[in-house]
């Protein structure tokens, strides 16, 4: 559900904001990276094939991979 969804990644920002810890996120959704993210290491088949900060793999994507992930956001 979306809105439990939400409500989720709003907890989590807010627990980094209060602890100023890190935390690893697995996903595919890149909606949510682009929610909670600071910097995105992007896999395909176990390898990475792209890292950088949320920014940077959002706007100039230089995998295929990653540009396919990009676009299957609605």
């Amino acid at each position: 559900d979306v809105t439990i969804q939400a409500q989720i990644l709003g907890l989590i920002k807010q627990l980094q904001l209060e602890t100023g810890t890190a935390m690893m996120l697995i996903t595919h959704d890149m909606g949510v990276i682009a929610e909670v993210a600071d910097r995105v290491v992007v896999m395909n088949q176990s390898e990475i094939v792209e890292h950088g900060s949320v920014e940077q793999i959002f706007h100039y994507p230089s995998e295929p991979y990653t540009r396919g992930l990009l676009s299957a956001v609605p």
